[in-house]
């Protein structure tokens, strides 16, 4: 039987009285390394005091997954639950049962607003408890209040915002009510949600023409378009402004540089959620966005990787032992470059992390390792698909040097048949991304002298033409459309992909 903890933010908030059950501390978790990432068959009830993205609940959520925990909150449901711009994509059908549950209610004295107090989809009102286990069942978080009101003379009744509860916030009340649930919570069988299906040939490219640094230049969309009609596929290009339209296709592959917190994310999740084969997915956005998220992940399957720490404010100077000078610091998302810095003493690893801990509550340090180049290996349904060499740009250690002026130099490039690319570093490239899922992945590695060790998997990654085609030419564009095609047509014979 799956063993089981209960994740808290201080000691204190798991009072006297309260049942006796096994409680992590947040600070013992995220610092316990082995201790926990050895347990493969960990259940985590995440009761932190905040879900704030980048806050240590948040973080509780995100190394649980990459140590292959199951957990609740998931890092999806956060960030579900962090927007009603997200959420409210959701709630349709669930707006449909709540006019069903209380549509029918009349007069003068009824209310025209209703607050749901949930805990693991468990609710005082057993009127609206078919409500309260579909609301849980969408959005898996231990305890949410739910706000419900009417939204027209017509009596039509909707979900105007749904918000975590967390256990520092619960009333003298609730705390039975939370613990109960909690306890038949914890007796069930987790289980995961099925996928929907779709089954037309209409694919979506979405592209933003202004992007400074897009992953795909305007030739490559047009490549895209061109593999599209060679193998039946209407390839449209669309933008931000399109979000209404997702529906009408089959499938999206997102050629815009995605972030958490952006419309790229909240269309990725759109098209996952309407059945549409998709690349980048919203559970690889997740995992590659996050730095702090990769390194647990890479450790916890020993992929090799530069020497990395996960560091706090109170942990800063760990990285003079464990790694020394110099030590690059990164902040957990970042792209071309951007938020990576080097400290050469104590002094500026200070200046730094105190320049980085004001976006984040944990950071990265990690070994400096200098090579000529990167290698960027590209894999596709757990397949390698093309190899690319990105040189340090000229007098600097990194790919990209971005100037104070807002100037940018990169250094240069050359892309090899996979075959001619390092055994070892297309294989660990190919472990790295195998962890993440079976999309499109842009794994760097540093072959150095003590074999080939990973940088990051890159979820949305650059595929230019004239760079990354070098090789494979319109081979590379028919590979990415027949691949999502293959999945079209799986889903059209009725078989899932990725079901548990």
């Amino acid at each position: 039987m799956a063993e089981h903890i209960l994740l808290v933010e201080q000691a204190a908030d798991w009072k006297p009285g309260f049942p006796r059950l096994p409680v992590v501390t947040a600070r013992e978790y995220l610092g316990g390394g082995d201790a926990f990432s050895s347990k493969r068959r960990l259940r985590v009830v995440n009761l932190c005091r905040s879900y704030r993205y980048l806050s240590v609940g948040y973080y509780c959520s995100l190394l649980a997954e990459a140590r292959g925990h199951k957990v609740v909150p998931s890092v999806r449901t956060l960030q579900e639950l962090s927007s009603r711009g997200i959420y409210g994509l959701i709630t349709e059908e669930l707006n449909q049962r709540v006019q069903r549950l209380l549509g029918r209610r009349r007069g003068a004295a009824m209310p025209t607003a209703y607050a749901l107090i949930l805990f693991f989809g468990q609710s005082a009102s057993r009127e609206l408890q078919p409500l309260a286990r579909e609301i849980f069942e969408t959005f898996r978080c231990p305890a949410l209040r739910v706000e419900l009101k009417q939204a027209d003379a017509g009596g039509h009744w909707r979900i105007t915002a749904i918000k975590p509860l967390t256990l520092d916030g619960f009333t003298a009340e609730q705390e039975p009510e939370f613990l109960a649930a909690l306890e038949w919570y914890l007796s069930q069988r987790w289980r995961q949600p099925r996928a929907r299906l779709h089954s037309r040939y209409d694919l979506a490219i979405l592209h933003d023409p202004q992007e400074e640094l897009p992953p795909s230049n305007g030739r490559a969309l047009r490549r895209f378009q061109q593999a599209g009609k060679g193998l039946g596929v209407n390839v449209e290009l669309i933008q931000r402004k399109d979000y209404g339209r997702l529906a009408e296709y089959d499938a999206l592959l997102i050629r815009e540089t995605t972030r958490i917190g952006h419309h790229t994310f909240r269309f990725a999740h759109k098209a996952e959620s309407e059945g549409m084969v998709v690349i980048d997915d919203p559970g690889s956005i997740l995992r590659c966005t996050n730095k702090v998220f990769l390194a647990e992940l890479l450790d916890a399957h020993q992929v090799p990787r530069p020497r990395t720490l996960i560091l706090r404010r109170e942990t800063l100077l760990d990285a003079e032992q464990a790694i020394g000078y110099p030590v690059v610091l990164k902040i957990p998302e970042g792209s071309f470059s951007r938020g990576v810095f080097k400290a050469g003493d104590r002094a500026e690893l200070k200046r730094i992390a105190q320049r980085l801990f004001r976006e984040s509550d944990l950071i990265l340090a990690q070994e400096y390792l200098y090579t000529a180049f990167d290698w960027r290996i590209g894999i596709l349904g757990r397949r390698p698909l093309y190899a690319s060499k990105y040189f340090m740009s000229r007098d600097h250690w990194q790919i990209v040097r971005h100037e104070a002026d807002g100037k940018r130099d990169e250094g240069g490039f050359e892309t090899v048949p996979v075959e001619q690319a390092p055994a070892d570093v297309v294989r660990v490239a190919l472990r790295a991304a195998n962890l993440i899922g079976d999309g499109l992945y842009g794994v760097d590695v540093k072959a150095t002298e003590r074999g080939a060790v990973v940088i990051e998997v890159n979820d949305n990654p650059n595929l230019d033409a004239g760079i990354e085609d070098r090789v494979l030419g319109e081979g590379l564009y028919q590979a990415i459309i027949g691949e999502m095609v293959a999945r079209l047509e799986q889903r059209r014979t009725g078989r899932r992909q990725g079901e548990p």
